[in-house]
Order: C-alpha cells, then structure tokens, then sequence
C-alpha cells in the first residue's frame, strides 16, 4: 500500500496559522516538532533554543519514539560548538546554501573526498565534529531558523521510520517552517518585553511603542515609513477636526491617538512573512489570516496595563462607515473616532505610497478617492477634515 503524500504548501498554511493562536513560544515549538514527528513520521525530532539569559543554546524539545527522545533542557551549546558555529560563522554558509539544511550525508560524501571546499581554514575538523555529534542527538539533518541574521534556533531531524532518504521538498518545507518558529519566537519575546516595559514607566513604554512600529515595517520593507505618516496624518486631522468643532476631545485623547496610530498595525507581528511579502495575489486563507491583524493587535494591548484608549483604535481601524468592514461590521457612529481617523490617515497614506506592484498615487488622485467613498468606507467629518489639510497644503 502506497503511503500518502504529504501537501507541504498546505501544511505549511495550517502550521502558520496555528503559530497565530499561540503566544507561548515554548508551547508554540513543542506543537511544532510533535506535528513534525506525527505527519513526517520520523523517529526523532527536536528543537536547540537560543535562550538571551544565558547567552547559550539548549535542546528544549525533543519528541520521537521510544529510546530516541533526549533529556529536554540538559544539553547547552555555547557559540562554538560544532552545530551552532556551521551556522552561526558566515564562512559556513555554503555548507547549507543548496539544500536549505545541513544534511549528514551531505557531509560524509564532503569527507570522502581528498579536499574539502577551498579556502575555508579548519573546515575538514568542523565537519568531522559535526558529523560525530549529530548522530548523538539522533539527527540525520539539522535546519536552522534564522530572524533577522540571528540564529534563534535549531530543528533536529532524525531519521523517516520508513527508512526513506529526506527529499528537498521536504527540507524546504522544514527550512519555511523554521523561518515561522523564529519569528513567532521573536515575536512571543516581543510581547512580553514589551508587557515589562509597560510596568517600568509610561514614558519608556511610549518609546518602545515606537520601536515596534519600526518592527512592523522591519517585517514589510514595502511599507517603510508607513507608520511614522499616518501617526502624523492622524494627528494633524483630529487637530483639524478640533478647530472646525467637529470633535470635543477627552483627556488623553491625543495620547490615545498617538499611540494607537503608531501600533495599529502591530496585529502583524502575527503574519508570518511569506504572506506579508507575497507579491503575487493572495489565497482566501491568506487574506483571512491578513484580517485577523486588527483583532490581534487589539489582544495584545488588551493584556498591556492602562491602555483601554488606544485598542478600540487599533481593533477598528478597518472598520467602514457602511458597515462592509471588519472584524466587527460596525457601521457610522458606532465606529469608535479614534479608529475613524486612522482609518482616513491609513488608507491616505497607502493611496499615495509606492508598492512592488503600483506606483503610489499623486496626493490629487487620493484626495479624490478619498471623497468618492466618504460616507462609505469613511466618516465624512474625517475626510471633511482631511480635504481642508489637503486645501491648505498641510499635507
């Protein structure tokens, strides 16, 4: 009986939105590698784990069958040990360049011959070390999950119980799927960073806002500066709406503002980079997962101390006046100010910004879609508003 191939685009998919729902990174890669085990069906896998406390790598998941599984959080590696130094020193990185993994056959069939690759000093020891050190970790090829050029972590992969050699299809199934565990590890210490950062002092946390901003547009090169213009659109218009006496502002309306325009899209952090980077259309999942950034956003201050102001802006920020938006379909009045206005400084600014693939509108031909779908998509106060900036030159 044939065995049943693996969909791996369609794994990869469940398995990036499954890192969504999941905030604990340890939890998040302890699912991961069982899911590895359980649809790959290897004998062993196992995760090494930069820990920043320690500045040192553990092996903090292991899951396989019977006798294969290793003491989980008992082995460390320091920087120079074999397994991290092939990946960590640049000067290694052809070792790995075509099959996306370090592969131990790969590395025997090295071995064999007379002269290993050129010019790389040393480079015959690493390898014989590495290849001595993987079987102990019942490994047949190590994957590494890479977040911003730092090596957050390790996938150990052992061999197919069915005693079948590893196919690039599969490697590069596991070398995406680990570049999603890094990020969603990064992201995971992100929050709780960000969550510490919060109970030192207000100020401080304002600053850290603002550099998670800059972790958004780090994420999506496409959208540099997006966030630093609609916090200042955003502003200049609640400013403008105050002068023409359509808007009595509370007290700390303008901090609210501030601070939801500069996170209303750190919900983000939550998509994984092969969708916010994918330039051609995307799939109705994908799209779906897209959508979710504005109730995500929102779960993340929710669980941050004293800022009940700024998450209804940054929930509702895509909400439409005619009520055809989302998450919550809410419609005219019902939609909270501060996520109106966002809503016009956003959708301004991505009218007139260049994409991979646009050219960004001139601020005449925004302004024009702008009034052709207020009281629509936007609140006519706000676009009222910004169509007086617009007239006067102050955009």
């Amino acid at each position: 009986m044939l065995a049943t191939r693996i969909d791996y685009k369609k794994e990869l998919e469940a398995a990036s939105k499954s890192m969504i729902m999941v905030h604990d990174h340890l939890l998040l890669i302890k699912l991961m590698v069982r899911m590895i085990v359980r649809k790959v069906d290897l004998s062993h896998a196992g995760m090494i784990l930069y820990e920043p406390a320690l500045d040192s790598y553990v092996l903090s998941v292991s899951r396989g069958q019977a006798g294969e599984r290793i003491p989980e959080n008992f082995i460390r590696f320091d920087r120079e040990h074999p397994l991290i130094k092939v990946f960590f020193q640049k000067e290694y990185k052809y070792l790995i360049t075509n099959r996306n993994a370090l592969v131990a056959d790969d590395i025997n069939k090295l071995l064999w011959r007379e002269s290993v690759i050129e010019g790389v000093n040393g480079t015959r020891d690493l390898l014989h070390q590495v290849s001595e050190h993987m079987p102990m970790l019942n490994s047949v090829a190590c994957v590494p999950a890479f977040y911003q050029h730092q090596l957050l972590a390790v996938l150990l992969l052992g061999e197919k119980r069915d005693g079948s050699k590893m196919e690039q299809e599969e490697l590069d199934f596991f070398s995406a799927l680990a570049s999603d565990v890094a990020m969603a590890i990064r992201n995971a210490r992100l929050f709780e960073d960000l969550k510490v950062e919060a109970d030192r002092a207000r100020n401080l946390f304002i600053q850290t806002t603002i550099a998670l901003g800059s972790a958004i547009e780090a994420k999506d090169s496409y959208t540099h500066g997006h966030t630093e213009r609609v916090t200042k659109y955003a502003v200049d218009i609640a400013r403008r709406m105050v002068d023409m006496q359509f808007l009595t502002v509370p007290a700390k309306f303008f901090e609210n503002l501030y601070i939801a325009s500069l996170l209303h899209d750190i919900g983000k952090i939550a998509v994984p980079e092969s969708i916010l980077l994918k330039r051609d259309r995307l799939t109705e999942d994908e799209f779906s997962i897209i959508r979710t950034h504005p109730s995500r956003g929102a779960e993340i201050l929710a669980n941050i101390r004293d800022f009940d102001g700024c998450v209804a802006g940054v929930k509702h920020h895509h909400e439409h006046y005619d009520g055809s938006g989302y998450p919550d379909g809410l419609k005219g009045g019902d939609i909270p100010i501060i996520a109106a206005i966002i809503s016009v400084a956003d959708a301004f600014d991505a009218m007139t910004s260049d994409r991979p693939y646009r050219k960004g509108f001139s601020k005449e031909s925004a302004m024009i879609e702008i009034r052709k779908f207020s009281g629509v998509w936007f609140d006519p106060k706000v676009t009222e508003a910004l169509e007086a900036l617009y007239e006067h030159g102050q955009i």
